[in-house]
């Protein structure tokens, strides 16, 4: 017999009493149906066409509404309710199945009386039991095909459910109300009540089998997956606040791009120029994606916001950049108080806080991780452009939270993708998949794609594309004078320096620009140092001050702005600029120094800089392409030196073989060299991708699977904690922790580590030290790379 409730009625949610409405089962019940009903009412037939699908939109709507209603059944079981209650501590004794799996192997007991309903069932079914993204696999096991697993260690070989009319009838009465299910309940077997490990597993396996012989659209169970999520995020969340979940979302979805907020953003980055050619041919670009073929500083990213004029009208945008720095930079340079719009990242709130007053509110306890993201990710759907790391858009198909979080405004946008080159096989082939089955308006920009990249572009969106090549004019400037030496030439630094230049170093490795940054250092030089390995609070910072540093054009920038806010009688955005003219001052006088900037691997993409002289190791053939990007950026009438030096630490990050073949490629050059050499030579390289394809969701073979999986290649480094920094972690909140994390080596002994309660692995202080200056480094005697 399963214990009495007190008070008398399934729960949802835990909280202090009083409990009523949405904190019980069929209250909470109700609010997600309302809330994935209301979301294909307002997305409607965008959802049709967007993901492709070849169902009615009722049909869509009715499979959406009965995962809603399925999704938490298996709430209706003792452990958890005792867990709701306080009366059970789930890290002590955690429950024996979860409860979503519950809801799976207790829907299916009842699924003679649910297929009577007209939407799918198997696709809500595998909906309910994934929409917390454990269900088939998980973070650490990646995918184990299992429905759900039987935890050890809950004290009880059994669960009671409550499935007798005292507690259940109500639900299912909601289910005979709202969904239209029959009054009659007709089952062949008798109502479950109890389950033992035994039953449990035989249940399973029946599942499974089920599973297995399903016939099914994968892409229609997707959305419908994505749908429930999102439903359930806002059903969760809204109640509290006592805003109506129908209004509120109606509100926040009706907001899309207008043609005269894109001209805005546009006029302001022009500040009285006109329009290049070929920023022009992509705003009339007629294909549904098109590739903006163009290398660095030759203005893609305003070609775009062109582009969105034709394609993202009465849609959102995302623009969707490769790294943290690069989205952040994308923000403050265009969109950032020019039009309603939101920086998506991971830490994009440490971003803001210190690119504007830092006195944005520190808000959050201990459990709020969960929290911020859905809160951020429910910023997407009120506003009109998001800049963002592509994972934001393609950790979507790898069930990543926040995306899932976003789906309402991912399934109504336009997609800019820059820097595509630079995706590594998994990310790139997320890319693939993603052309495949979003039928959006998408832009593809990259200073160059390789034969085997276009190829496999092509067929992934299997209909015409439009190709838009950059300005010849600019891409075959004489822009660099290649220059081969065995040892950095010191002397033509500071030569440069001494000349009034602006000097990029970059490094191959962390390690490696320390100790030319002590180097430099020891000379007299002005040397700022930028790499990954900093606490990412400090990172930002270091960012700005090489950005800073570099900028030609403060206080011109702030005049053009000022003259157009005094004609247009903008009063609040003539006082925004009198503070910013202050900061430009001072940043204008920074920018007169001549500085030496030493960097690593960040500096080819996140950096839009334009220096003098690059000095760089020898990298592969794009990461060196890339470097090259930051040099005579803005062209200065004559083509400027490029020293580059080998690296002697062949193996990470690069492979002797990628070693050889940038060398070859400074080699070739002998004369004064173009972007649009450089593109050509990497273009007509044999070299043969491998793009990694397989998603979780928009999976043919095992679609009722939803767990989280890695949008990128693994890489060589993990995210932790500083030992010295305990004292001042321990008791933060989950929001503030990114501030203080540090990517470390992968090295032997990790797995030693401890973590901190929020999952973060914590760097031993005896083997890791810091300074705000240097960032992280291994102790004296430990192997620095």
């Amino acid at each position: 017999m399963h214990p009495n409730l007190e008070p008398d009625y399934l729960l949802a949610k835990s909280r202090e009493k009083p409990w009523r409405g949405a904190y019980t089962l069929v209250g909470h019940t109700a609010a997600v149906v309302e809330a994935v009903t209301t979301l294909v009412d307002v997305l409607g037939d965008r959802l049709i066409s967007q993901f492709g699908l070849q169902c009615s939109l009722s049909h869509l709507q009715a499979t959406a509404r009965l995962a809603a209603y399925l999704h938490d059944w298996g709430k209706a079981n003792d452990q958890f309710q005792m867990v709701v209650r306080k009366k059970r501590n789930p890290l002590e004794s955690p429950q024996l199945i979860r409860h979503e799996v519950a809801s799976v192997l207790l829907a299916y007991s009842y699924r003679e009386w649910l297929q009577q309903y007209e939407g799918d069932f198997f696709t809500a079914l595998s909906a309910a039991g994934g929409h917390h993204l454990k269900f088939g696999g998980n973070v650490k096991k990646g995918d184990t095909g299992e429905i759900g697993e039987i935890r050890s260690g809950s004290g009880s070989d059994r669960i009671y459910l409550y499935t007798d009319p005292k507690y259940f009838k109500a639900l299912l009465k909601y289910g005979v109300t709202t969904l239209g299910l029959p009054r009659e309940l007709k089952l062949p077997r008798k109502r479950p009540t109890c389950w033992t490990v035994t039953e449990i597993q035989t249940l399973q396996n029946e599942v499974l089998d089920a599973f297995c012989d399903w016939q099914h659209d994968p892409v229609f169970t997707s959305v419908i997956k994505a749908l429930l999520v999102a439903g359930d995020s806002i059903g969760s969340a809204l109640p509290p606040t006592g805003l109506k979940i129908e209004t509120w979302i109606k509100e926040q979805l009706k907001k899309v791009l207008e043609i005269q907020e894109l001209q805005q953003v546009i006029d302001s980055r022009l500040a009285g120029k006109e329009l290049l050619d070929f920023q022009i041919l992509l705003g009339s670009s007629s294909e549904r994606v098109t590739l903006a073929r163009a290398g660095c500083g030759t203005g893609k990213t305003l070609g775009a916001y062109n582009w969105a004029k034709q394609h993202a009208i009465d849609k959102k945008l995302f623009f969707c950049y490769p790294t943290t720095g690069t989205s952040t930079e994308g923000f403050l340079d265009y969109v950032h108080d020019e039009i309603s719009s939101v920086l998506l990242h991971s830490r994009a709130d440490v971003d803001l806080e210190l690119a504007t007053t830092g006195e944005e509110a520190e808000a959050g306890d201990s459990q709020e991780d969960e929290l911020a993201k859905k809160l951020e990710s429910f910023k997407t759907w009120g506003t009109k452009v998001g800049i963002c790391t592509v994972d934001t858009v393609l950790g979507l198909q790898q069930c990543n939270r926040r995306p899932l979080y976003c789906f309402p405004a991912i399934a109504q946008a336009a997609f800019v993708f820059d820097e595509v080159h630079c995706y590594d096989e998994r990310l790139f082939g997320g890319l693939l998949r993603f052309l495949e089955v979003v039928k959006a308006p998408i832009l593809l920009m990259s200073a160059s794609f390789l034969p085997w990249q276009l190829d496999a572009i092509k067929k992934a969106v299997g209909e015409p594309l439009e190709i838009i090549h950059g300005p010849k004019e600019l891409e075959e400037l004489p822009r660099y004078r290649f220059n081969l030496v065995d040892t950095p030439d010191w002397e033509r630094v500071e030569q440069e320096l001494t000349n009034k230049g602006k000097v990029l170093w970059v490094c191959n490795q962390v390690g490696t620009a320390i100790e030319v940054y002590r180097e430099a250092k020891s000379r007299g030089i002005n040397a700022l140092l930028y790499h990954s390995r900093y606490r990412y609070e400090d990172r930002v910072k270091h960012h700005r001050a090489v950005i800073h540093a570099f900028k030609p054009d403060a206080p011109l920038t702030f005049w053009l702005k000022w003259y157009i806010a005094i004609q247009n009688k903008q009063t609040v955005e003539i006082e925004k600029l009198n503070v910013w003219w202050c900061i430009s001052f001072i940043s204008h006088v920074i920018c007169g120094l001549p500085v030496l900037a030493i960097a690593t691997q960040v500096a080819e993409m996140s950096l839009d800089l334009s220096a003098t002289l690059l000095v760089s190791q020898i990298a592969d053939p794009p990461g060196l392409i890339q470097r090259l990007g930051r040099l005579n950026r803005r062209y200065c009438g004559q083509a400027l030196d490029a020293f580059f030096y080998p690296d002697t630490k062949a193996g990470f990050p690069y492979s002797k073989d990628n070693l050889k073949a940038g060398k070859q490629m400074i080699e070739t050059f002998k004369n004064e060299v173009s972007q649009a050499d450089l593109a050509t030579w990497l273009e007509n390289n044999p070299t043969q991708g491998n793009p990694d394809k397989e998603t979780v969701l928009f999976n043919t073979l095992r679609s009722w699977q939803m767990y989280p999986a890695p949008c990128r290649k693994a890489g060589h480094t993990i995210t932790a904690l500083l030992g010295q920094d305990l004292p001042k972690v321990e008791k933060m909140s989950a929001k503030l922790l990114p501030r203080y994390t540090v990517p470390l080596l992968l090295t032997k002994g990790v797995e030693k580590w401890k973590r901190h309660k929020k999952g973060y692995l914590i760097a031993p202080a005896d083997q890791w030290s810091y300074s705000e200056k240097l960032g992280a480094y291994k102790q004296q005697g430990g192997e620095e790379i």
